[in-house]
């Protein structure tokens, strides 16, 4: 591309406020300008060809430039574009919420539609206080969250998101809001076994319940693997128990699987097929459309609803944009794909050797865990492999490492001192091993420039 097009975009990006933006250095830098995407790869201005191992933000799970998906999009806008969700419907969007009911677990047969998983988090959050408020209980409004986990970016969602709140300079409810402990098992006691572990994380939520009383408890929402929070996975039955104590005290468990639906775990959902439980409510957005358009969902059991109906109940909740035509025919379509390609097989398939392939990682000396399920993973870095001590230094180590694997053709996703990956579902073998091989130069590249820099010490 010209070198003055291509100053003149930048010149204009400036412009763009992005997301999580370091707003001291705005305006002073040149964030990488994407042209092209195809497969698993990205292309820059420069022709340089990167390897999208986040897989764009969890969301990328058929590969990119799919004409499919890019046809059904434009069929559908020149049969119907748009039409009010408040008082028409469309063919497509009862299609969907119908194929949504089939691959879900359980009695999930409502289907509420948003923009994004924001928005689908905070509709659930609001709908269960619509919900206890109907059935004469004002006072059971409390959420509980956990430290690390990630579900939104409105006030709310922000609210029980429990990551990078001392970093954070936004406001947040703090009344009816509460987080418990990381379930992060590598960061147990050092003589306390994961079991232990899982009996103390356990203990802690139910005297939490006890604590605030049941009655005045109304959702538990979780991420069956905290994405954001560090690619932490939870000992085993550590969901399967919270969910059974959910039930023991009528509290609405929320399965927020905005990662970890539509494939990234080997199933179109993960709660029941992975984790053995049967939510009250699922949402989910991301890998519904595969990023191609923007879409949220919020699945609803027969149960909750049926306990609702009411003659003067209405449901006062609504977006502009609630099941879009071409959104939903973009879900249509990556649905399909998914299936006819077998793509969710092929996680399955090639789960165990990506695995194999990061734990190659364990060799350099830096690198204190490999974590993760199915194609998603977090590899944390520590100052010794004894202590744990995160390596936090001036400039976070994941960043070091997401420069020099920039350097190498890959893109990964830099969280302070853990790097996290989630390529598209559709990776082949040979390239997962280009992946993994960049990923060990670049750490090991970034280890070396410690050592020189005096920041490391045998």
């Amino acid at each position: 591309m010209k070198n003055d097009y291509i100053s003149q975009i930048h010149s204009k990006d400036r412009k763009v406020l992005h997301p999580y933006e370091d707003l001291k250095f705005r305006g002073t830098y040149k964030r990488k300008l994407i042209v092209k995407s195809e497969n698993i790869y990205l292309y820059d201005e420069d022709g340089n060809k990167y390897i999208d191992g986040p897989g764009g933000m969890w969301c990328n799970n058929i590969g990119h430039g799919n004409k499919e998906i890019a046809e059904a999009i434009k069929n559908q806008l020149e049969k119907i574009d748009y039409c009010s969700p408040f008082s028409e419907s469309t063919e497509i969007s009862a299609e969907l919420a119908s194929e949504l009911a089939k691959i879900s677990p359980g009695d999930l047969n409502t289907v509420f539609f948003t923009s994004d998983g924001s928005t689908a988090n905070d509709s659930a959050l609001r709908f269960v206080m619509m919900y206890n408020n109907i059935l004469g209980r004002p006072k059971k409004k409390h959420i509980i969250s956990r430290d690390k986990a990630y579900h939104g970016s409105t006030y709310l969602t922000g609210s029980i998101t429990g990551k990078d709140r001392e970093k954070n300079n936004f406001d947040f409810e703090k009344n009816f809001i509460h987080h418990l402990k990381s379930p992060n098992p590598y960061r147990r006691k050092n003589d306390q076994s994961v079991e232990e572990f899982c009996n103390e994380r356990v203990k802690e939520f139910e005297d939490k319940i006890l604590e605030l009383g049941p009655e005045n408890v109304a959702a538990y929402i979780a991420e069956p693997i905290l994405a954001s929070g560090g690619c932490i996975v939870p000992p085993k039955d550590y969901n399967k128990r919270f969910w059974q104590i959910c039930k023991k005290y009528e509290v609405i468990y929320i399965s927020d699987e905005v990662v970890t639906a539509f494939g990234r775990l080997g199933h179109f959902f993960s709660s029941e097929d992975e984790f053995e439980i049967l939510p009250d409510i699922i949402t989910t957005a991301k890998g519904i459309t595969s990023g191609y358009f923007p879409l949220g969902a919020v699945l609803i059991s027969n149960k909750l609803m049926e306990d609702i109906k009411k003659d003067s109940a209405l449901f006062y909740h609504g977006y502009t944009y609630s099941g879009h035509p071409a959104a939903c025919a973009a879900a249509l379509k990556n649905i399909e794909i998914l299936k006819r390609d077998k793509i969710l097989e092929n996680v399955k398939k090639i789960s165990p050797y990506f695995f194999k392939r990061l734990n190659e990682l364990f060799n350099i000396p830096i690198v204190g865990d490999v974590r993760g399920m199915g194609l998603m993973a977090g590899i944390e870095c520590v100052i010794d492999k004894n202590s744990k001590n995160p390596l936090n230094l001036d400039k976070a180590i994941a960043s070091r490492i997401d420069e020099e694997s920039l350097k190498l053709g890959l893109i990964i996703r830099p969280l302070y001192h853990i790097c996290v990956l989630s390529p598209a579902l559709i990776i082949t073998k040979e390239q997962v091993d280009d992946l993994c091989n960049k990923l060990y130069q670049a750490i090991n590249n970034s280890f070396e420039k410690l050592k020189y820099e005096g920041l490391w010490s045998e």
